[in-house]
C-alpha cells in the first residue's frame, strides 16, 4: 500500500487503478455472456494472487540452511504442481554430475579393435553355423 500512495503523490497511475478497472470490466462480460453464472474466481483476482505469491517467494541463488532446503522439499512434496510457480514458470532446476557426463562423452570409440571383432565373428560365427549345420544333418 505505501507503494499505491507514492505514487499517488508523485501523480503516477497506480497499478490498483488499473486492476479495478479490469476487474470490473472482466465481470461486466461474465455477467453478459453467462447470466449471472460464476464457477470460478475472477481472472484478474486470479493474476493478482498468483503475482502475490510470487512476492515473497524463495528465488534462484537464494542461500537456504540444511533445514530450510529439508522443509522446502516436504512442503514441495505436498503440492500438485511443484515444478512451477503460480505464473507457470519453472521452480526447479535439474542438477547433474556434468563432469561425469563430460567424461564419457570424450571417449571415442576403438573402430580398429571393433573391426577386428566383427571380422572375428564373421569367421568363427560361419565356423560355428556350419558345424551346427552338419550335426544336425547327422541326427536327423
Amino acid at each position: 500500500m505505501e507503494k499505491e500512495a507514492n505514487e499517488l503523490r508523485r501523480g503516477r497511475h497506480t497499478v490498483t487503478k488499473r486492476i479495478v478497472q479490469e476487474l470490473i470490466q472482466e465481470q461486466i462480460e461474465l455477467l453478459q455472456t453467462t447470466g449471472g453464472s460464476q464457477a470460478t474466481l475472477p481472472l484478474t483476482i486470479m493474476k493478482v494472487l498468483a503475482s502475490q505469491a510470487c512476492h515473497g517467494a524463495i528465488k534462484f541463488n537464494d542461500s537456504l540452511t540444511f533445514d530450510e532446503s529439508c522443509h522446502l522439499m516436504a512442503s514441495l512434496s505436498c503440492c500438485q504442481l511443484p515444478f512451477q510457480c503460480a505464473h507457470g514458470r519453472p521452480s526447479m532446476l535439474p542438477l547433474a554430475d556434468v563432469d561425469h557426463l563430460q567424461q564419457e562423452s570424450q571417449l571415442k570409440p576403438n573402430l580398429a579393435k571393433l573391426r577386428k571383432m566383427v571380422k572375428a565373428w564373421k569367421l568363427f560365427g560361419k565356423e560355428k553355423e556350419s558345424t551346427a549345420k552338419v550335426e544336425a544333418s547327422t541326427v536327423l
